[in-house]
């Protein structure tokens, strides 16, 4: 039985790198593969290079060395073909205030080239809770709104691919999470995303893949659950029926820590042993009495502020 070849990403990265006017070096040699139909978040600290990351791709930012395909094409040399497959949702709300919704949206997409096709404009308004704003002027609209707008527009020519940059910023928590709804939603009709935030539960909640960048460079690209599989430790948290000032001795081999009427026992779940046993049973030889015991693992937050601060 012949072998499935497996399908070249959507977009590819190769030895990207950004170098502005005074020799500050904003990407350096970056190397990125992003699959079709996937959800990758972004993480950075500001500064990061995160912007100007997705900006050269979309080819905004022309680059100082270095290649992107989006589709295979190459976004210098084929730079229409590229970018037609291409939305931006900017981190600047930057619309006109007294033009009505639906005809910013359908100026996007003739910019593309595009037929008008409202049957497909009305699609993208609805799945986004615009349909009914659609004659109103941007000026009338929350925030939230416009944000959506944005979105509206970079999906009216109907891209293979979307980048988000920090989309939900300046959003409240109700309406943070119902773009996660519209991502996910966009995701089941088939658009590969690529999303900056600096809300890790963003990233958390909703990315298949996480890559991390600090000072230009990539830390890490990797799937979110193995990440926190492989990074992530867990807490044990042990209640103690009498509190200690000060951790005994003979439990020094531990990685143990006072909190309140308890300890912390911080231990890796990838190594063979836990040393949960053994402590258990150094506990009961010194005489401490446990009242209850509690785990917790390690949040994507604490991973990623690890990884930024190893890289300082």
């Amino acid at each position: 039985m012949k072998k499935e070849a497996a399908l070249a990403p959507i977009v590819s990265v190769r030895s990207l790198a950004k170098k502005f006017a005074g020799g500050f070096e904003a990407l350096k040699s970056v190397d990125l593969d992003i699959e079709e139909g996937e959800i990758i978040a972004l993480l950075g600290p500001n500064g990061a290079g995160k912007t100007t990351l997705i900006s050269t791709i979309c080819g905004i930012t022309r680059a100082t060395s270095g290649t992107v395909t989006i589709g295979g094409h190459d976004n210098v040399t084929a730079f229409r073909q590229a970018r037609g497959l291409v939305g931006l949702v900017p981190q600047e709300i930057n619309l006109e205030p007294f033009e009505k919704v639906i005809n910013t949206v359908r100026f996007s997409r003739g910019l593309f080239g595009k037929p008008r096709d409202d049957a497909h404009l009305e699609k993208v308004l609805r799945s986004l809770s615009l349909w009914d704003k659609k004659d109103a002027k941007i000026m009338m609209l929350s925030g939230g709104m416009k944000r959506r707008v944005l979105i509206a527009k970079a999906l009216a020519h109907e891209p293979r691919v979307l980048f988000l940059d920090e989309p939900t910023a300046g959003v409240d928590v109700e309406l943070r999470k119902d773009m996660w709804d519209v991502v996910a939603r966009l995701k089941a009709d088939g658009v590969t995303i690529i999303l900056t935030t600096h809300y890790i539960e963003e990233a958390e909640a909703i990315a298949d893949r996480i890559g991390v960048i600090n000072k230009g460079e990539i830390l890490l690209v990797e799937n979110k659950d193995d990440l926190m599989t492989r990074m992530g430790q867990k807490t044990l948290r042990i209640d103690l029926a009498e509190p200690l000032t000060e951790i005994p001795p003979s439990l020094s081999e531990f990685d143990l820590s006072l909190d309140g009427d308890g300890l912390l026992y911080s231990y890796d779940t990838t190594k063979e042993r836990t040393g949960i046993t053994g402590l258990l049973a150094a506990l009961q030889t010194a005489g401490l009495q446990m009242t209850d015991l509690q785990t917790r693992q390690s949040s994507l937050e604490e991973i990623f502020v690890s990884l930024v601060s190893e890289d300082a």
